[in-house]
């Protein structure tokens, strides 16, 4: 069977800055992509009509969730590090075709390539970290790690958009997707340096299959109602919050602000979650109760931010993701606190794979209330399953 890592504390701190370093690396490069703040804007220039380009993010959506489990299960059936740098050349073949021959098909292959690549490392990432902390003796800073880690994440992805218009002035769409592919080859690259100190199988037995590593994990969850908890807490905080992020351009233009300082002001939206995300170390010790409240919180800036329909406003709903996404971390800890290493991947993909549903489930509801309402009382709606997830946190608060 696979086994977790035998922890050795005596190698000191040289290991967790080799892992780190690498992490950080990594989560850079993999959101440094010019293309992700002006594909919508290829397609459209492209003259794909806006029912294809609906089709094309759902495509996207799909591909995740199908995958998800199984990646997830591959991953700790097999080597996680391989999964991490295959991924990114996946995502720089798809990229290669947008620009080389944009057309619907070829942007559809993409979505579903890129669906691919995040499927991948999805869980097996997440997994890694956790294991090789682990074995150094240091599983304890794997949410500071972790948050730190998605907070360089943000800083790219805020980079990329400033470089973005620069670079798409300067050489058009050959030469922001010429960029993207090179940093996803780049991000590959980087991700061969991961260690990965597993133990693949006992001598003389055979290696667990895919779907034996599936059904391990999912007994696990019907089997540990902590590990359950855990599991359906990740999608409860992420997936919310996620959707709306893509509505939050249609929020703040709907403020009256020139159409050049949109950009500025999703700007300070990203600021939020990027602090929240460097906060963890601060806040791993909080219990249910200290994270009901920072939803409750959260969710009361975010409805009364929405509400405002002002750039003050604003300010408030980068306040309430930034606690959303502090939440969101600290669940994935205690998510992977309370599993095996040998079904790590498997069991945060199902974690991932329920977050990718409900985002789903939250983009069709936007839709039908977006019809006869504005988008700052959509927003101010979907503070209410966060109330409710808050109260729940709440009333078990001696968890």
């Amino acid at each position: 069977m696979t086994l977790s890592p035998a922890r050795v504390p005596g190698v000191g701190t040289g290991g967790v800055r080799r892992l780190t370093a690498t992490l950080y690396g990594y989560a850079f490069l993999d959101d440094f992509v010019l293309l992700y703040p002006v594909y919508a804007l290829l397609f459209s220039d492209t003259g794909l009509s806006l029912w294809q380009i609906s089709s094309l993010f759902a495509l996207w959506s799909v591909t995740g969730i199908v995958l998800e489990v199984p990646s997830g299960a591959w991953a700790d059936a097999v080597s996680r590090r391989l999964l991490l740098w295959v991924g990114p050349l996946l995502t720089a073949a798809g990229f290669a075709l947008w620009v080389i021959v944009p057309s619907y098909w070829a942007f559809a292959l993409g979505f579903v390539l890129w669906g691919v690549r995040g499927a991948l490392g999805s869980g097996a990432l997440e997994a890694l970290v956790y294991d090789e902390l682990d074995r150094l003796g240091a599983a304890d800073r794997y949410a500071r790690v972790i948050g730190r880690a998605q907070a360089v994440g943000m800083v790219a992805v805020m980079a990329a958009m400033g470089l973005a218009g620069p670079v798409l002035e300067f050489g058009g769409y050959p030469a922001v997707g010429a960029a993207s592919v090179l940093v996803c080859v780049l991000t590959a690259v980087v991700a061969t340096r991961f260690p990965e100190h597993r133990k693949a199988v006992d001598p003389g037995e055979e290696p667990a299959s895919t779907l034996a590593t599936l059904r391990a994990g999912l007994a696990e969850v019907r089997r540990d109602r902590s590990v359950r908890g855990a599991l359906l807490l990740v999608p409860a905080v992420g997936a919310v919050w996620g959707a709306l992020d893509e509505y939050t351009p249609l929020l703040v233009r709907d403020t009256g602000v020139a159409e050049q300082t949109v950009p500025y002001l999703l700007l300070v939206i990203w600021v939020g979650p990027a602090i929240g995300s460097l906060l963890t170390g601060v806040a791993e010790r909080l219990r249910m109760a200290g994270l009901g409240v920072v939803l409750a919180g959260s969710a009361f800036a975010l409805a009364v931010g929405a509400l405002m329909g002002t750039p003050v406003g604003i300010g408030l709903v980068a306040l309430a993701f930034g606690g959303f996404q502090l939440v969101n971390v600290l669940a994935d800890a205690r998510l992977q606190d309370r599993i095996e290493g040998a079904r790590r991947a498997t069991l945060t993909s199902v974690a991932s794979m329920g977050t990718e549903l409900a985002t789903v489930a939250v983009f069709a509801a936007y839709a039908m209330i977006g019809a006869s309402s504005d988008h700052g009382t959509v927003f101010a709606v979907f503070a209410v399953p966060y109330l409710v997830t808050a109260g729940v946190l709440l009333v078990r608060r001696g968890a």
